[in-house]
């Protein structure tokens, strides 16, 4: 039976979430464990604790079962992330985003997945992608969005939205993201992703400010 066909009816039996699910949080731990390159569908189906029959039913290859297991993990986020404050000013809710956002990007299981991505992506360029898109380029999309918003409202001048909210995106990983993902440190305090953020905040309201 073709590997696609038999994907299909993973996903009608009765059980098919849950044995999915349970591959993906399998594969999730191969990966940390060995790499991308380096965890086997051997690897992935032991860590699963189903056969390699059951892991082709429900995935083709590996870097199918990668992709989903990034875009599952910024699926679940991106709500919680992108859900702009609407009471208040724009400093608020800039803020409000900025240290939702850090937070996410440090938290311990997020910065596995991206060093994981980062060591795959020379070879492997379409993990890359998913994370680049499910991540990084959704959060820009969904932000440069409420700039419009905020134009048009008359709290902001952003001549081009996309590239503003890249740079608010960089300016809140300032002095704190790059420390924590090549472990320069081990964590980052709350404080320190705040006074990042608000240090974010003035410098975009200075350019784009109305």
């Amino acid at each position: 039976m073709d590997a696609d066909i038999l994907e299909q009816d993973a996903g009608h039996r009765p059980d098919g979430g849950a044995k999915r699910r349970q591959i993906m949080d399998g594969a999730r731990s191969a990966f940390l464990a060995a790499g991308f390159d380096g965890a086997s569908m051997n690897d992935i189906a032991r860590s699963a604790g189903v056969s390699k029959g059951t892991l082709y039913a429900y995935f083709s290859s590996k870097d199918d079962l990668f992709d989903a297991i990034i875009r599952g993990e910024f699926a679940q986020a991106a709500e919680r992330v992108c859900a702009f404050r609407r009471e208040g000013d724009v400093r608020a809710m800039l803020t409000d985003f900025g240290i939702r956002l850090i937070g996410r990007m440090t938290e311990p299981s997020v910065l596995a997945l991206a060093r994981v991505v980062v060591a795959a992506v020379e070879k492997f360029p379409k993990i890359g992608r998913a994370f680049y898109e499910s991540g990084p380029l959704l959060g820009a999309t969904r932000l440069a969005g409420e700039l419009v918003a905020l134009e048009k409202a008359g709290a902001l001048r952003v001549p081009d939205p996309q590239r503003a909210a890249w740079q608010f995106i960089d300016l809140c990983q300032s002095t704190v993201y790059k420390r924590i993902l090549f472990g320069v440190v081990d964590r980052v305090a709350p404080e320190e992703i705040e006074a990042a953020v608000v240090a974010a905040v003035d410098v975009f309201l200075r350019a784009y400010g109305a």
